[in-house]
């Protein structure tokens, strides 16, 4: 018994001597990928149509999309398996397909747009050919996904959100008044359905489905990579330190997500706005509005951005539903699989991404449908979250880890404000 309090005690100090960084990955990725080239997209058109009227709903949002994004990977690492394996347990078939078949639909029209936006970002900024550019990130994703073993491909993924600080140097060169600062803090809602909409628009880019399913996953895929690591419900004295480090990578990754969104919306509402330019189609659009407003130095920060942050959304938009689909059915999953192991797995990968890539060489308005499908993350994100919330307070599948007390109130909070805006968005209608 001494010996086993020593270990924990000697475990304890070398965990609080472990270095921040460290304790970074899903969270910060998951958050990170929050803020791809349609989410830009979402954000620049609320600056820009709204002014300062919506940044509130990113700092409001923080909390529950903390609270949310904690208990999802919780459940992850607490049973082992990700999300679609615990609702096919939990919820009969018909609840299992339908909410797999919207993620993956949403998903594969999210890749389209965030592709198509990386590809005219690019023209924008050394020009050449829009189509070539977005084979070109597709082939780039899939080959790092499918041929790059786990354990090297996670850290590629955690050192391209550093991307997003061209977003951070983009606001700081751009002049934002001190009204700013008030409309943050003091919400003014206006009850019309294109404010509502594009509320639930900003929810939804925020509060997203892939990102419940790709945290969850991720951290699955993280304790069968590490040797002597075990799901909690079967190694219990493993919590203290995988939990902790659950919390502060998740505070940190939806910190820093929300302060991009916050950043954006800043940028777009102080320039675009201001200059009465109130309606953009595409996160490209929005950098080259700002060119002529902002300066070159502020339009080359937002363009670069978009491809930064699209090379890091489109393979969890892709590993999402791959991860959804092939749970669903028990194939074998991960990208710390070879590809004759997970084929089915890597199969729903690859043809998300083709899909994605055949809607915008097709000529389809990817763009005209990113908002929709913002939209349709907001609403299909409230049954989601209910399940998430039933298996998170399960003792049959989380054991002594249930939810309580401080997280269970956010998480059902978070499911109470996107089920009161999408309410209101269709009471509008």
């Amino acid at each position: 018994m001494k010996d086993d309090l020593a270990t924990t005690r000697t475990a304890d100090e070398e965990r609080s001597h472990v270095p921040l960084l460290k304790k970074l990955g899903p969270g910060l990725i998951t958050g990170a990928a929050d803020d791809d080239p349609s989410g830009i997209a979402t954000y620049s058109q609320a600056g820009a149509q709204y002014g300062y009227g919506l940044l509130w709903s990113v700092f409001f949002t923080t909390p529950l999309m903390i609270g949310i994004q904690i208990i999802s990977a919780r459940i992850g690492r607490v049973t082992g398996h990700g999300l679609a394996a615990n609702i096919r347990e939990r919820f009969p078939k018909p609840v299992l397909y339908f909410i797999v078949g919207l993620l993956l639909v949403a998903n594969t029209v999210n890749i389209a747009a965030d592709l198509g936006a990386m590809g005219d970002a690019l023209v924008l900024i050394v020009g050449g050919n829009s189509s070539i550019y977005i084979v070109f990130f597709a082939l780039v994703s899939l080959t790092l996904q499918i041929f790059i073993p786990f354990p090297r491909y996670a850290p590629i993924l955690k050192w391209l959100t550093l991307a997003l600080f061209a977003y951070v140097g983009a606001v700081l060169v751009v002049h934002t008044p001190g009204a700013a600062v008030t409309a943050t803090l003091i919400p003014r809602v206006v009850f019309d359905h294109d404010y509502i909409s594009m509320l639930v628009a900003v929810l939804g880019t925020t509060i997203s489905p892939y990102l419940f399913f790709w945290q969850a996953s991720q951290e699955v895929e993280e304790q069968r990579a590490t040797p002597g690591h075990e799901p909690l419900m079967q190694a219990p004295g493993q919590a203290r330190e995988h939990l902790d480090r659950i919390k502060t990578d998740t505070y940190v990754g939806m910190m820093f997500s929300n302060l991009i969104a916050l950043c954006i919306m800043l940028t777009t509402a102080a320039t675009l706005h201001v200059a009465g330019i109130t309606q953009i189609d595409s996160a490209a659009q929005a950098a080259e509005a700002l060119r002529p407003l902002a300066g070159e130095f502020a339009f080359v920060l937002f363009a670069a951005g978009i491809v930064g942050t699209g090379l890091l959304a489109v393979p969890v938009l892709a590993g999402s539903a791959a991860y959804a689909v092939a749970e669903s059915f028990r194939w074998p999953i991960g990208l710390g699989l070879p590809l004759a192991e997970a084929r089915g797995f890597y199969f729903i990968l690859t043809a998300a991404t083709v899909l994605g890539v055949a809607i915008d060489l097709s000529g389809i308005d990817s763009m005209k449908a990113l908002l929709w499908a913002a939209i349709v993350n907001g609403v299909v994100s409230v049954p989601i979250m209910v399940i998430m919330m039933v298996l998170a307070g399960d003792p049959a599948r989380m054991g002594p880890f249930v939810v309580k007390r401080r997280l269970k109130f956010l998480g059902w909070l978070a499911t109470a404000v996107m089920t009161a805006a999408v309410g209101a968005m269709f009471v509008l209608m």
